[in-house]
């Protein structure tokens, strides 16, 4: 896996079959997909509310107004397909301690259970090792099985829970580097 970022620079990570890199504005369709695509367990602020927001055209804002940094949500390409297929990426939530920053992944339905979100994700955990992070967090609902294999298998522990009466228990998980 290649890919160091520099300050100011575009992060650019390779997998064997993934290309992680920035959003580029046409691309917009797919974030609005993956916002449609959720689960209704979801929190209400992370879906398509009942007036269509967020719209493309306001997906399409976010995207030119996005600036390199040493986190951020990256557009997971497939290579041999060239297809944007969701997004892996460092998020600074507040949750961690120290600046610690939350791993975050999400990809279309159709593209579930090939090991995507896996290969991306250890991607993801050199770039912030190498970006001189010791740990990285994570968060994820009790309900979603498949992100927490995922996390499983990239070796985070839970640390604590959670309990929403309304979307369920989130739990929440760290990872040394």
């Amino acid at each position: 896996m290649a890919g160091t970022p520099t300050p100011g620079r575009e992060v650019v990570l390779e997998t064997e079959r993934l290309l992680l890199r920035s959003w580029r504005v046409p691309e917009a369709a797919v974030q609005r997909e993956l916002w449609a695509e959720r689960d209704p367990r979801v929190p209400p602020h992370r879906r398509i509310d009942a007036e269509g927001h967020p719209t493309v055209a306001e997906i399409e804002e976010w995207i030119r107004a996005a600036r390199p940094s040493s986190t951020g949500l990256l557009a997971v390409e497939r290579k041999a397909v060239g297809d944007v297929i969701g997004y892996c990426g460092l998020v600074d939530s507040g949750l961690g301690s120290d600046g610690e920053p939350e791993l975050a992944f999400e990809l279309l339905r159709r593209v579930w259970g090939q090991g995507y979100a896996t290969e991306a994700s250890w991607a993801v955990l050199d770039w912030a090792r190498s970006s001189g992070y010791t740990r990285v967090s994570a968060t994820v609902w009790d309900w979603n099985a498949a992100s927490r294999r995922v996390l499983a298998k990239l070796g985070f522990s839970e640390t604590r829970q959670e309990v929403d009466a309304v979307h369920g228990t989130n739990l929440f998980t760290t990872r040394e580097l």
